[in-house]
């Protein structure tokens, strides 16, 4: 949330930039006077507090010289215990305050980045940049669509998924599952590769960590709650719906020094999201699923280095889906659709052949001090509990930028397959990770098993089937003549040790 003192002149704050912030987010401004007026209401309260101490400090003095004269003492003693539950109660009023106050507070968003387009209409997000491979054809659409391709290949089975789980529940088998494992794999090793600590944080947090890294929306809408009873309690847990919620707290009520920062973490996590406010909205395949992998880009640096991290994180998603030639476009989300603790974020979006139309992969958002002033990351030197330098306290800031969404990334490379070659496509960089054997050393060989999976896709991924009498005759000759091609286990001395980018 924002600095409760930028919201109050006396304090040094600037109500109107926030009021400006608020227009250009098309969101309600009246929750500036209302945070405003909450403020001095819960600082009347406080000063009674203040007031009742120093009543009760002058009582006490007064039962000291009594006790030292040898008299009675009695009323007073009374009227400080009645002082003392009275300061009690308006401790308790207090805090009530105060946390209204928060609660209020965090419903305005952070400041908008200048840069960001005014708008309360996602079609008017702005087209940063493009880029496509060369063999690209938009005009060309996709025989088949991915669950089809998916279902053809025994990738997933979302019949035995939905009787399992209900609505939108999935399971990925055979090579579905072993292409998921591939590009995750792949994902990690190249952020690995740039300065990224690898980090599998845990599934669930508790509410009060939560609280401080998730919207209060996405309590309602998105969050499952985990609850050891029959009725909410304390002790309940929510499952993450993104690695950013625990990485984010990760360093709570820490003071990070300089030299230390940036901290970058490459997050990988399995999500869970109730997609309450998706009904409808791509029901078929393994879109808006309730259970989900992604590797996450997650950075901690100092306010000044904050935009230059943006530009790094969003180029490493570019170069990571160039890499695997899936052709994508960049685009500026206006100021309507920002969630409240982005300052600016972009989407890249790559092409769907089958829907002829771009969808979302990757989201990168600058959340500048916003998180972290609540969950107490600081920054700077300090000598003991002071600050040098005096001034107020800074908060490190935080970015993050999903770098692999594992279903969606997946299925949009199978769906591209029969458009471009696969072998580029795929094996390139993630057959070193497409392996079926349980030796350390895997093979290279023509007749190895990935080769037997591309020519599987192959054979799945033909737009026009013959009939059925058809096909199992060219089936059967096709399988006398590939036999050894396909079926012949990897000879041993076609096996060797394989490195990708460092990794064994």
């Amino acid at each position: 949330m924002l600095d409760i003192e930028d919201f109050i002149e006396e304090r040094g704050g600037n109500p109107e930039k926030i009021r400006e912030s608020q227009r250009r987010r098309h969101a309600p401004v009246e929750l500036v006077d209302e945070v405003i007026a909450l403020w001095q209401d819960a600082r009347k309260t406080q000063y009674g507090v203040t007031q009742i101490g120093t009543q009760i400090n002058g009582v006490q003095k007064e039962i000291g010289l009594k006790k030292r004269a040898k008299e009675d003492a009695t009323e007073l003693l009374k009227q400080k215990e009645e002082l003392t539950e009275k300061k009690k109660i308006q401790e308790e009023l207090a805090a009530a305050k105060n946390a209204e106050l928060k609660v209020k507070a965090k419903l305005v968003g952070n400041y908008v980045h200048d840069s960001v387009h005014v708008s309360d209409n996602e079609d008017n997000n702005t087209i940063e940049r493009t880029w496509e491979p060369e063999t690209f054809d938009k005009t060309k659409q996709a025989a088949l669509s991915h669950h089809d391709v998916l279902l053809r290949l025994g990738g997933y089975d979302p019949v035995r998924g939905v009787k399992l789980v209900g609505h939108r529940g999935y399971c990925l088998t055979g090579y579905g599952m072993f292409l998921n494992l591939a590009l995750v794999n792949y994902a990690t090793a190249f952020l690995f590769n740039k300065g990224y600590t690898p980090n599998q944080p845990p599934f669930m947090l508790n509410r009060d960590q939560m609280a401080k890294t998730a919207q209060l929306s996405q309590f309602d809408e998105e969050l499952y709650r985990v609850s050891e009873g029959p009725t909410p309690s304390e002790s309940d847990r929510y499952l993450i719906a993104t690695s950013e919620q625990p990485l984010s707290a990760l360093h709570a009520e820490e003071w990070i020094q300089p030299s230390e920062l940036p901290i970058k973490y490459c997050g990988y996590s399995t999500c869970f999201r109730k997609e309450a406010g998706s009904h409808g909205r791509d029901a078929w395949g393994v879109f808006r699923v309730h259970q989900f992998e992604k590797v996450e880009q997650f950075v901690l640096c100092g306010p000044d280095d904050s935009w230059d991290q943006f530009d790094q994180m969003m180029a490493n998603s570019e170069e990571f889906y160039k890499s695997l030639g899936l052709p994508y476009q960049v685009v500026g989300i206006v100021t309507g659709a920002l969630n409240n603790a982005a300052a600016k974020k972009y989407d890249l979006e790559a092409w769907f052949p089958f829907q002829k139309e771009y969808k979302e992969l990757v989201s990168c958002s600058n959340c500048t001090d916003y998180q972290t002033r609540e969950l107490e990351i600081r920054h700077g030197s300090k000598k003991g509990k002071q600050i040098v330098g005096g001034g107020k306290k800074e908060y490190v800031h935080a970015l993050n930028a999903v770098s692999l969404g594992m279903i969606p990334a997946h299925v949009e490379a199978i769906s591209l397959i029969h458009l471009y070659r696969l072998s580029v496509l795929l094996s390139e960089h993630c057959a070193a990770f497409l392996r079926t054997t349980k030796r350390r050393k895997v093979s290279l060989c023509p007749r190895s098993y990935e080769s037997i999976f591309l020519a599987s896709l192959s054979f799945c991924l033909s737009s026009r089937r013959p009939p059925r009498k058809q096909r199992r005759s060219k089936r059967r000759r096709a399988a006398r003549r590939r036999r050894p091609f396909l079926f012949v286990r990897p000879r041993r001395k076609c096996m060797h040790s394989v490195k990708v980018n460092g990794m064994l």
